[in-house]
């Protein structure tokens, strides 16, 4: 089992749903985040102030998978989330040590779905 994360822009954030779906990958976890990397944020003028805007909003997905659905969730996230501009977002894959579905008590590869 892993676990997939992908920090993307927010408005790719419809077009990698879509690339998931059409991947047949249904069950995800999608918060609003903020952060930096190579676009180190903007400047920007308020009230005659000059303010650096470093933290910029990202979205955050998170997918459980099993490990034959790794590779097929990563790729529709390229595929959905790709403009080849600096700030496209990372995809993290980490091990997943156990998983469990609270409603019926079903362990690993099964909680998953």
């Amino acid at each position: 089992m892993k676990i997939v994360i992908a920090i993307i822009q927010p408005e790719r954030l419809e077009a990698t749903k879509e690339a998931l779906f059409n991947a047949e990958i249904h069950k995800m976890t999608v918060s609003r985040v903020r952060g930096c990397g190579q676009q180190k944020g903007y400047d920007e003028h308020y009230r005659g102030q000059i303010k650096s805007i470093n933290l910029l909003e990202k979205i955050r997905i998170e997918i459980a998978v099993n490990d034959e659905f790794a590779e097929p969730t990563v790729s529709a996230i390229i595929k959905g989330a790709r403009t080849n501009n600096i700030g496209d977002g990372t995809i993290f894959i980490l091990p997943l040590e156990e998983c469990i579905r609270i409603r019926t008590g079903e362990k690993k590869g099964k909680a998953i779905g």
